[in-house]
């Protein structure tokens, strides 16, 4: 039970991250991280500037996309980047000191380029606030991008080695084109939803592979002969798009009090998706893909919800900085997401218990 719900939530959330690291890539976004599992301990290998991996619990999984944290930049940005290429290596008061500012301004600023993926924060094993720049191994558009800025052609460098930073204001540029934050509106929100759409196109994809492709058995209710169909494509791709709806559906009732009750109950959590996923699996692998792309609309339009951290979360507050083009606050950021979670965590618990209920009653055989 354990390995098929594992599958299951591995290949989709892999699909769902997919999506966000290629359409990052494609708008030249550095993403640091692309791991499968809860963060945490792991192996992971490096390619180019981004580590693929899994971790210790491969259930869920994350792409660290840079410049993605909110609020307005920290003004010191670039001399303190100037100060870290100098240095390669320094602690937290030699940067303050350097660009003749406040331990608390450094930090702010250190801490920010942490999340551009252009340091590395302070590790277990320092007895001060060290930051170190990134081990660098160019890669041949990363060399395209730099000539493009006006940068000499960057070689390798060890982490935490110093190297020469002929002008800051071009190294901060070339830093800053490969942030999330530096991107127009329909950029960013094409990466917000990339994942979204990937799961949703998976869907489509294993309708068509189970009804065109694989075909299903029809049996004669009266003369119990079974004779084997064949959907056309269309038709399939007609079929997952009126599942995708009918989900939709379900999952707006969550937000209207007179059906909210029988939607939940009608429901599943990890624990029942962990049981169905095994008898699934069981009964072939046509069930087996069809369950599959069922969770993976669901994982998709869930995504979708406008609750921050989600990724429909996070694309209203893109939507309302493009209307009203101010930064939205950390604090009402915060409360939202606050709220935001609390009513997922409520879900998930009424879910789980509910779940736990249906196998002490055997609702699942």
């Amino acid at each position: 039970m354990l390995i098929y719900v594992s599958i299951v939530l591995g290949v989709l959330v892999v699909l769902h991250e997919g999506g966000h690291y290629l359409a990052s890539r494609a708008f030249g976004v550095r993403v640091t991280e692309f791991m499968v599992g809860f963060p945490g301990p792991g192996v992971s290998v490096r390619h180019g500037e981004t580590r693929f991996g899994v971790t210790c619990v491969p259930l869920g999984g994350y792409a660290k996309v840079c410049g993605m944290e909110t609020g307005s930049m920290s003004p010191y940005l670039q001399m303190t980047l100037a100060a870290m290429c100098a240095r390669g290596k320094a602690e937290m008061e030699d940067i303050a000191d350097d660009c003749g500012v406040s331990t608390e301004e450094a930090l702010k600023a250190l801490d920010e380029l942490v999340e551009w993926g252009c340091l590395t924060g302070p590790k277990k094993t320092d007895q001060y606030n060290t930051y170190r720049m990134v081990d660098v191994k160019p890669t041949k558009r990363q060399i395209r991008r730099a000539l493009a800025a006006g940068l000499p052609e960057p070689v390798a460098y060890a982490e935490g080695e110093p190297r020469p930073c002929p002008d800051s204001k071009a190294l901060f540029q070339h830093e800053y084109k490969q942030q999330y934050r530096s991107l127009p509106f329909w950029k960013r929100s094409v990466i917000l939803l990339a994942g979204i759409f990937v799961n949703l196109l998976f869907a489509v994809l294993a309708f068509v592979v189970v009804y065109t492709v694989l075909g299903f058995d029809v049996q004669n209710t009266q003369t119990g002969e079974i004779t084997h169909h064949a959907l056309n494509p269309l038709q399939s791709i007609q079929v997952g798009f009126n599942y995708i709806a009918m989900t939709a559906q379900a999952i707006v009732s969550l937000f209207n009090p007179a059906t909210a009750a029988e939607t939940v109950s009608q429901s599943s959590s990890i624990v029942g998706i962990a049981i169905i996923s095994k008898t699934a699996a069981e009964q072939g692998f046509e069930t087996f893909l069809l369950f599959t792309a069922m969770i993976s609309v669901s994982l998709g339009l869930m995504n979708l919800l406008p609750i921050p951290p989600l990724d429909g979360g996070r694309f209203v507050i893109e939507i309302y900085q493009r209307i009203t083009h101010k930064l939205a606050s950390e604090r009402a950021l915060n409360v939202l997401s606050v709220v935001g979670m609390s009513f997922i965590l409520v879900l998930v618990v009424v879910m789980v218990g509910q779940d736990i209920m249906r196998v002490f009653d055997g609702f699942y055989g």
